[in-house]
């Protein structure tokens, strides 16, 4: 494919990546993957032949199509581009990419924009899921400034509020998969837990760390990796993700106390390497098993149990408020987050028959 693909791209929350309409790409899910390889430049370490940003935060893509379904408007389909493997998997959500979304359906007409703010119901075809993204509207045009921050963004844009319904069991087909609040593999107590993400949370300190160590050198420590790496396949089963080799799930997240005022302190591996802040949904997850009595979150988080909870997720790049809302069984029903989105370019990305 030689001729120019119209596409966006956005940085949604704290990551960025290529946003299409899902008739701009080839049809056929092979030739797809082929073609957003060549896009990001993988594999290489430096994606130096592509526009991926040799990174896993930045070498994402959003599909996105008008939807035919009563409760939603668009449907999104994430799709997560290996930097440094031949693989395109859509074995995820993306919460982050998912910010973009709703400005984006605005932005090519897919959906019509209301005057102040537009609600746009999204479906999320990788987990099943609708998500609700409430983008500003000025003028007929989406809004991109504006006085909201998150952590691991610089400066200020307009708020994107997303609420999430329905993300229990999303990909495992249950909030904690085998039915248990904590399980023993090699030793070490987790949960296995999927309220938008497959994440397994277990103590930082049980992993021979103390939760506050930077990404570099988590990612330098071979035998962390070693060992998460021998857990997470071993618990790919358990979840219901089958082998999960080359899969990007399930998350592997430590914690331990926050220091920064927030309600617990985290280190995500993504599977392989560390992430530079935390997933939208996977902090959804991870503030979910920290609620739950018995689990090894549990008693490390500073949180106050009501119907409605906000929790404030700290990462290494500052922290993620979750709210989470139980229904009158006492089952968390609902998350929301705030994130922000930005319109980096519009154009055409370009790739060429000698490529990978």
């Amino acid at each position: 494919m030689s001729k120019g693909v119209e596409c966006m791209w956005m940085r949604g929350g704290t990551s960025k990546g290529a946003y299409f309409v899902a008739d701009a790409l080839p049809s056929d899910e092979s030739d797809r993957d082929a073609f957003l390889l060549r896009v990001m430049g993988s594999p290489d370490n430096r994606q130096i032949d592509g526009m991926g940003g040799a990174d896993p935060l930045a070498s994402k893509v959003a599909v996105v199509s008008s939807s035919d379904r009563e409760d939603a408007d668009v449907e999104y389909l994430f799709l997560q581009v290996f930097v440094d493997q031949a693989i395109v998997t859509d074995a995820q959500n993306c919460g982050n990419i998912l910010a973009g979304v709703g400005p984006f359906a605005i932005e090519r007409g897919l959906v019509d924009a209301v005057e102040g703010e537009t609600d746009v119901r999204i479906f999320m075809r990788n987990t099943g899921q609708i998500a609700v993204a409430k983008v500003q509207v000025k003028d007929g045009e989406v809004v991109y400034e504006g006085d909201a921050r998150i952590d691991g963004v610089p400066g200020y844009s307009a708020p994107v509020p997303i609420t999430f319904k329905d993300t229990a069991g999303s990909s495992c087909g249950a909030l904690l998969p085998t039915g248990n609040v904590v399980d023993v593999v090699d030793g070490i107590e987790l949960t296995l837990i999927d309220n938008g993400m497959p994440c397994v949370v277990m103590r930082a300190s049980d992993l021979g760390i103390q939760g506050t160590e930077s990404r570099e050198e988590l990612e330098a420590n071979e035998a962390l990796r070693a060992k998460l790496e021998s857990i997470r396949l071993q618990v790919g089963p358990m979840m219901n993700l089958g082998d999960v080799t080359e899969k990007s799930v399930p998350k592997m997240t430590m914690v331990s106390e926050p220091t920064a005022g927030g309600a617990i302190s985290t280190r995500t591996f993504i599977p392989h390497r560390c992430h530079a802040s935390i997933g939208v949904l996977g902090a959804v997850s991870v503030a979910t098993a920290a609620v739950l009595h018995g689990a090894p979150a549990n008693a490390l988080v500073s949180y106050e149990d009501s119907s409605r909870m906000t929790l404030d997720v700290e990462h290494p790049t500052g922290r993620m408020t979750v709210v989470l809302d139980k229904d009158e069984s006492g089952n968390i029903a609902t998350a929301a987050l705030l994130r922000t989105a930005r319109k980096l370019f519009d154009g055409n990305v370009f790739v060429h028959k000698n490529g990978l």
